[in-house]
C-alpha cells in the first residue's frame, strides 16, 4: 500500500547533526524516517518540513536556508532512490522511475520577515506547502496554544485572533503561486479566515479530531466538516498527546479510532496521514515509517475496504496535490 505522509521533522534532525559536525544520512539512520525505512514501508511521497523555533534561533531565515541546503544535499546524494517534487507530474515521473518523492515544506510561515518577496523566493527554492504558524503568534496570525500552562498541553483554543491583514495577503499569494496552505497549529479563528479568504483546497497536515482528544492542536467537528467541504485533507498525527488524553503511548488502535470518527463525521475523502515523525516523543507503537503496513492491517480488521485504505494512505493527498500544485 503506497504511503503519502504530509509531515515530518527529519531534516531538522539531520541538519542539526550536520551543523554539529556529526554523522548524518537520509539513506540510513536511527530516526523514524530514512530512505531505507520508507522503501520498506512502501512509501510514495514524504513531505519534509523545515521547522524553525522563533524563540531559540537568532536568525530563523539562515536556519531555514541551512535546512533547505541539507535537504537538497541529501536528495542529490541519493538521487537514484528519491526525487524532489515541484509539481504533480514529478510524483508520476518519480514513481515510473521507481523513486520515492520528497516534497519541501515550511513549518513556521514567519520566515518571510513580513515580505512576500521572500515567499516567492521560497517557492523558487521548491517549497510547496507552508504551515502558517507554529506555537507563537507571528505577522501572519495566531496559533492555538495554552497561555495558562494546562497540564494537558495546548488546550486553549483561540476563537478571537485570526489572520492579520498581511496574513490574508500571504495566503492569497500562496494560492496564486500554488503553495499548499497548512492550518495545523493555526488558531480556530485563523482556520475560518483561511476558509473565508481562499478558494482552493487546503490541509491540516498533522492534526486529529478534538472530539476524541481535547487538544487545541486537533480540529473541532465543524472545522473538519468545513475542511472536507473545501476538498481539503487532514493528516492523522501519530503523537500520543494528540490521539488520547494522558495516553502513555501512541497506539495504532487510537489512530484507527480517529480515522473512524472523521470518516463518520465528514467522509473518507478528507483523511490522510501526517505522522509528525522525528518531531514527537518516541512512545510509539508504530516505531518508524517501516511499520505502516501494521496500520493497513488494523484498518482492514475494522472493516475498511481496500479503496478506503488507498484513499487514506495516498489517494486523497494525491488528489489535492494534483489540484493545487502548479
Amino acid at each position: 500500500m503506497k504511503v503519502c505522509d504530509m509531515h515530518c521533522d527529519t531534516i531538522y534532525e539531520l541538519n542539526d547533526r550536520r551543523l554539529k559536525g556529526n554523522e548524518y544520512s537520509l539513506l540510513s539512520n536511527d530516526l523514524n524516517i530514512s530512505i531505507e525505512k520508507m522503501t520498506k514501508g512502501d512509501y510514495l511521497i514524504q513531505n519534509f518540513a523545515m521547522f524553525t523555533h522563533l524563540k531559540e534561533n537568532k536568525d530563523v531565515v539562515k536556519h531555514v536556508q541551512d535546512m533547505i541546503d541539507t535537504f537538497y544535499l541529501e536528495v542529490d546524494k541519493n538521487k537514484d532512490y528519491i526525487g524532489v517534487v515541484y509539481c504533480y507530474d514529478d510524483i508520476v515521473k518519480n514513481q515510473k522511475e521507481n523513486k520515492l518523492s520528497a516534497l519541501l515544506t515550511l513549518e513556521e510561515g514567519a520566515v518571510v520577515n513580513g515580505d512576500l518577496s521572500y515567499l516567492r523566493n521560497y517557492y523558487r527554492l521548491g517549497v510547496r506547502m507552508i504551515t502558517l504558524t507554529w506555537n507563537f503568534p507571528n505577522k501572519i496570525g495566531y496559533p492555538n496554544f495554552d497561555i495558562h500552562g494546562d497540564k494537558h498541553g495546548y488546550r486553549e483554543c483561540d476563537e478571537k485572533h485570526g489572520l492579520t491583514e498581511f496574513g490574508i495577503e500571504y495566503i492569497q499569494e500562496m494560492e496564486r503561486l500554488g503553495i499548499i496552505i497548512d492550518v495545523s497549529h493555526l488558531s480556530d479563528a485563523g482556520f475560518y479566515d483561511v476558509l473565508k479568504y481562499t478558494k482552493a483546497p487546503f490541509v491540516a497536515s498533522h492534526s486529529n479530531a478534538r472530539s476524541l482528544c481535547p487538544h487545541a492542536r486537533n480540529m473541532s467537528d465543524d472545522m473538519i466538516i468545513e475542511l472536507a467541504k473545501r476538498g481539503g485533507v487532514m493528516g492523522i498525527n501519530y503523537a500520543a498527546d494528540f490521539l488520547s488524553e494522558n495516553a502513555p503511548m501512541s497506539t495504532i488502535e487510537d489512530m484507527v479510532k480517529h480515522i473512524e470518527y472523521i470518516r463518520d463525521l465528514a467522509g473518507i475523502d478528507c483523511i490522510g496521514l501526517g505522522s509528525d515523525f522525528d518531531g514527537i516523543p518516541q512512545n510509539l507503537e508504530m516505531k518508524d515509517c517501516s511499520y505502516l503496513p501494521e496500520l493497513e492491517k488494523a484498518l482492514y480488521a475494522h472493516g475498511f475496504s481496500q479503496e478506503d485504505v488507498e484513499k487514506i494512505f495516498y489517494k486523497n493527498v494525491l488528489r489535492l496535490y494534483k489540484e493545487v500544485l502548479k
